[in-house]
């Protein structure tokens, strides 16, 4: 694909449960990103994007979520299958996938993320990381010298931790790959650089997926919920608040409903 050709893509969430995946999604890719890296900073934001996911963790219920809308998906699937063109046998591996990664989240002991909120090393660090620059040398040496070990140990730890959130990182892979391919997209304009849209309430949306082509120089601000959501595409700027653009802008739209 050529550089022209390649697209923008925004992403809105159309209620919490999709607000949280997303939110895991950006962490662990984030760890993912960061983690193989030999430097020291790095590895502290490999550690920051693990110990962001264990806030997220600490304040809900992210197992029984899971289990529920892995559970959600497969009965909506399963009830599809006698529908007139359904690729039967890639329907059957994807109700497999979500058996398995239901089965993987039951394995979790306790609360997602309960081993790594008990340790005190790393609680020491959590405690720290709502101060500005808190987690510097002389606030936590303790850090400081972990830090400065050699680069095979700090892999070591934070692939240990890491493994034990593997089943979430899998299921929420899975139930966001569903719901982004759950619709096909369709071609759309923004009139003055504005669209909204309706909700059928029999049908609720879950993700809303607004693409450009990378060379249009506009983002899309979205917002919306369960009955509406609208699109507004500005124009940025670096030394003043961003403004709707007046100008009609083609875009490319994916309602996920699944």
């Amino acid at each position: 694909m050529s550089p022209a050709a390649e697209k923008i893509v925004y992403e809105h969430p159309l209620n919490e449960k999709m607000r949280t995946l997303l939110r895991l999604e950006h962490l662990f890719q984030q760890v993912d990103f960061y983690l193989p890296k030999d430097d020291v900073w790095s590895s502290r934001a490999a550690v920051d994007g693990l110990l962001n996911m264990v806030n997220i963790f600490s304040r809900a219920d992210i197992k029984a979520e899971l289990i529920k809308e892995l559970d959600r998906q497969r009965e909506k699937l399963s009830g599809i299958r006698r529908t007139p063109g359904i690729d039967t046998e890639r329907l059957d591996i994807i109700l497999d996938r979500l058996a398995k990664a239901t089965a993987k989240i039951f394995t979790i002991d306790g609360q997602i993320g309960h081993a790594m909120r008990n340790n005190e090393f790393l609680k020491s660090i959590l405690q720290r990381s709502s101060i500005p620059g808190g987690s510097c040398a002389f606030d936590l040496p303790h850090y400081h010298f972990w830090l400065e070990q050699p680069k095979a140990f700090r892999h070591q730890e934070s692939e240990r931790w890491l493994a034990t959130l593997d089943p979430v990182s899998d299921a929420i892979e899975l139930l966001l790959s569903l719901v982004r391919t759950s619709t096909s997209p369709s071609n759309e304009t923004a009139t003055g650089g504005f669209f909204q849209r309706s909700i059928d309430p029999q049908a609720p949306a879950q993700l809303v997926r607004v693409s450009i082509p990378r060379e249009v120089r506009l983002f899309a601000e979205i917002s919306g919920g369960k009955h509406r959501f609208t699109v507004r595409f500005m124009e940025p700027s670096e030394e003043e608040r961003p403004s709707q653009t007046r100008t009609d802008v083609p875009f490319s739209l994916n309602t996920c409903i699944l």
